[in-house]
């Protein structure tokens, strides 16, 4: 027996789940919890919302509440959605309870008597007009080592991790001004102490993932730098040292202590307090579960952090996934790109999404999201091959025997049994996933074939004891494919379970049961266990039919024959100019619209509006004033509710375009509880307008 490790990267509490999350890190990490579960092996695994940091309060900022109230209401919603995933924790926590906050104070102040976290002063940005300094999130730039668009904390196109200073053409995030620099003091932890021990450490991981190790490697060699581990930010965990009250512990450094809290809290949960040094302080295997743009947190920062504590094990390995993407865009809570979990289980089976996240996982590169794909394999192979083969054994053998008959099994396909139950294991114990589902796959289509080739329905009338032996070898491979389904599929795989007669969770199997012969058992009525999806009926909400893009005002003219009206010429950056005519006359002077950067429907049918043709309509929350709605990226630009794609039509009609509901909250643009974004920030009115203003 091993004791395993596991450790999910911490999302985010300031949004909702998206499928970028469960392909990263939650997926693969609970098909390898629940293998070794059923291997016998001792597993603890663990993660959390991750409730502090800039991310938290820009969100909270945006919609003008409490950061907590934030987290609360996304912390609940993030452990709903993981339950009804069917997703298993020992301990899915929060980094807003005391006992995470008492261990990272302690890891702090223990590194910090050793040494490895030292006080400096430092020039950090800082906003003049918002008063504030500027951490990571809260600035934005050019990323200096690949130009790509990156935060204050990193590049998400190259991964680098950053410092705010190193952006070039850093703006504030807030109001859009270019920050200044001022002393601020802050505390630092000694990463470069550690790049001889990591070096010496990564020696024996050729097992690694290439793009892991590769990355780490190159990383370490390129020179490690001490980091700031500390904010001037008034959200999150105070910094234990007398001056310092008004700072915070950077999140990066406290949300991976938080794999260590949730274990100890979980030790105190079952009544063992001590039980926790069995996986950190004994012979265990770490292993942590995260997308690419997290390695250097886990393979680098974190490692150093405990060398430098000391007497707690190092991970094991570190199997970053590369990105689930949508339409070739990495998804993003932040840019607000990505399919919700929430929404996608409101209309789908969790198994027929941890289905295709399986066999469409990005292990070596990443990996698109597209609905025509998600329904063909559904169709295809879900429902096509693993499921048909069930259904219709189960089917055959309830209607004409009620029971699993007696029988001797073919050992030809006893054989592939065995063949197909060590395969998946080894994947899965490899971290090859997407290698273990496919080979589930394999057997459930040798399956299909072995049915046909004996033709039961005509074997019956031949000879009964035939049929029997028959039907008793299928029956034998679908209870092997059950027990190997469910770390992939285990809502399924549990009602396979019960329709072969067996009580109890299928989970608590030992994995050597799908070696075994299957029992004889009274047969439950089948049903199928897979729906068939048609892509018609994958609803497109009327929104996503609206093409909404940033347009700059340059010129403004009086309307030749209409008193209320302005001529109006938008540039759409490289989608060039368009003429449109608006009916905001008597609330706006010209002056105050030339250079203004607004949303405009880019995709309205055209309207001759008295005698002038409009080629799109701007956008207003109008409660008997109108408002305009005022956006924040570059012209042509894109602007979407979060968490929907963006699937315009060629045209939409104006009448089509007022019956959306679509109207202003808490001082944002929503639509169903979405607000309206650019990639740069949240739409909002240039004017403060009543609550429930409806946006024309």
């Amino acid at each position: 027996m091993e004791r395993i490790f596991i450790g999910a990267a911490w999302p985010y509490a300031n949004g909702p789940l998206h499928l970028g999350t469960l392909a990263g890190c939650l997926l693969p990490a609970d098909i390898f919890g629940r293998y070794h579960r059923m291997k016998g092996n001792s597993v603890l695994m663990v993660s959390g919302s991750d409730e502090h940091g800039t991310p938290i309060t820009l969100t909270a900022e945006k919609e003008k509440v409490e950061p907590k109230e934030i987290v609360e209401r996304y912390h609940h919603q993030h452990k709903k959605n993981i339950e009804e995933l069917g997703i298993v924790f020992e301990n899915f926590t929060r980094t807003s309870k005391p006992s995470h906050k008492k261990v990272v104070h302690d890891f702090f102040l223990k590194l910090y008597e050793k040494g490895y976290i030292y006080r400096k002063k430092m020039l950090a940005a800082y906003c003049k007009h918002c008063s504030r300094f500027l951490p990571d999130r809260y600035i934005e730039g050019i990323c200096p080592y690949c130009g790509g668009k990156a935060r204050g904390d990193q590049c998400d196109v190259c991964g680098k991790t950053l410092d705010v200073l190193e952006l070039k053409e850093p703006r504030c995030k807030i109001c859009g001004n270019e920050p200044v620099t001022k002393e601020t003091e802050h505390f630092f932890f000694k990463l470069s102490a550690f790049e001889d021990a990591l070096l010496k450490w990564l020696e024996d991981k050729k097992f690694w993932r290439d793009n892991v190790i590769n990355f780490t490697i190159n990383w370490i060699k390129g020179g490690l730098k001490d980091r700031a581990i500390t904010r001037d930010i008034e959200w999150g965990i105070p910094v234990p040292v007398e001056g310092f009250e008004k700072k915070r512990i950077y999140v990066w450094f406290e949300a991976v202590i938080g794999y260590l809290s949730a274990s100890k809290e979980w030790a105190e949960s079952v009544g063992k307090a001590e039980k926790w040094k069995e996986w950190w302080m004994e012979e265990a295997k770490h292993y942590y579960f995260l997308a690419k743009d997290n390695i250097p947190f886990h393979t680098i920062i974190w490692p150093s952090m405990l060398m430098g504590y000391g007497g707690l094990n190092l991970p094991y390995d570190v199997p970053a996934n590369e990105y689930l993407t949508l339409s070739g865009e990495q998804f993003s809570k932040s840019r607000g790109i990505g399919i919700w979990i929430p929404d996608i289980l409101s209309k789908f089976d969790a198994d027929a999404i941890r289905y295709y996240l399986s066999v469409n996982m990005p292990e070596k590169h990443d990996t698109d999201w597209t609905w025509e794909d998600f329904v063909a394999k559904n169709n295809n192979e879900l429902l096509g091959i693993y499921g048909n083969f069930i259904h219709r054994v189960l089917t055959f053998a309830a209607k004409n025997f009620g029971e699993i008959p007696e029988g001797e099994s073919d050992e030809e396909i006893v054989k592939e049994i065995k063949k197909m139950v060590n395969e998946v294991g080894n994947a899965i114990q490899a971290c090859h996933f997407k290698e273990g589902i496919k080979r589930i796959i394999k057997l459930a289509q040798r399956g299909n074939q072995y049915f046909n080739e004996k033709a039961p329905w005509d074997l019956i009338k031949e000879s009964k004891e035939k049929c029997a032996s028959v039907l008793h070898t299928c029956l034998r491979m679908v209870k092997a494919l059950a027990i190997c389904s469910t770390p992939y599929m285990p809502h399924s795989a549990q009602k396979i379970w019960n329709m072969l007669g067996y009580e109890g969770s299928i989970a608590e199997q030992r994995w050597e049961e799908a070696l075994e012969d299957v029992e004889k058992n009274s047969l439950a009525k089948p049903t199928p266990l897979f729906k068939k999806l048609e892509l018609k009926d994958i609803v497109q909400e009327e929104v996503q039919k609206a093409d909404f893009r940033v347009a700059e005002i340059v010129k403004v003219d009086e309307h030749p024959s209409a008193d209320r009206l302005y001529v109006m010429t938008v540039s759409l950056g490289n989608l060039g100019e368009r003429r449109i005519v608006a009916g905001i006359k008597p609330w706006y002077k010209k002056e105050e619209l030339q250079g203004k950067k607004i949303v405009l429907v880019a995709n309205l049918k055209p309207a001759v509006i008295r005698g002038v043709r409009s080629q799109g309509m701007l956008l207003a929350a109008d409660d008997g004033k109108p408002s305009l709605l005022i956006a924040n990226d570059e012209p042509g630009s894109l602007i979407f509710f979060e968490g929907m794609e963006i699937e315009p039509a060629d045209e939409i009609d104006f009448d089509e375009f007022i019956k959306m509901d679509i109207e202003v909250r808490n001082g944002l643009i929503t639509y169903k509880g979405k607000f309206l974004c650019d990639k740069k920030g949240y739409i909002h009115p240039d004017r403060e307008v009543k609550e429930g203003a409806k946006v024309r």
